[in-house]
């Protein structure tokens, strides 16, 4: 598999680096990070490819390079509204358009609360074209006790929507 994440914003960044750290070792992985991310250095030890998010002639910009899937951790309303209305200004919002072109999974997990009427009516303009809108919400059910296992929780349901194998968090039996 071969799988983009794009990591935009600056609050939840650490979500997007535990989603590319938890990744199985064998997914291609190609990281995009916006200026305001900024954690470029907290992927030194993983095996993935950088590119910068000015580069909109990168590799992944196109169609061609066959990417399976595209995950924006965390999205920003920024992000979220330039996809919503087909902008592609900057690396990341050019590859949720090329997922969206080339109709392979595209999920969004935006990051703000509480969702204005216009994040809502992006999100379901995105939702009617097939992405896959899912903000980082806690599943009480799961009954974790600990931070990082509520973030395994999340990430593992990111997984299971992208169609990549996991046991991060316990299962209904």
């Amino acid at each position: 598999m071969r799988l983009v994440v794009a990591i935009t914003g600056a609050s939840g960044v650490h979500l997007g680096k535990k989603f590319v750290d938890y990744l199985p070792s064998d997914i291609e992985v190609h990281v995009v990070v916006s200026d305001n991310a900024l954690t470029v250095e907290s992927f030194e030890n993983k095996q993935v490819t950088l590119h910068n998010s000015k580069n909109i002639a990168a590799s992944i910009s196109s169609g061609s390079f066959r990417v399976d899937a595209t995950a924006i951790i965390p999205c920003s309303m920024n992000t979220l509204a330039k996809v919503a209305c087909g902008i592609s200004d900057n690396l990341a919002t050019r590859v949720a358009a090329v997922a969206l072109k080339e109709q392979k999974k595209l999920l969004l997990a935006p990051r703000e609360m509480p969702f204005s009427a216009i994040a809502l009516e992006n999100m379901q303009k995105l939702a009617t074209l097939g992405v896959i809108i899912a903000p980082p919400v806690m599943g009480y059910y799961a009954e974790v006790t600990l931070m990082e296992e509520m973030e395994r929780f999340i990430i593992g349901k990111w997984y299971d929507a992208l169609g990549i194998e996991n046991d991060l968090y316990t299962r209904w039996k």
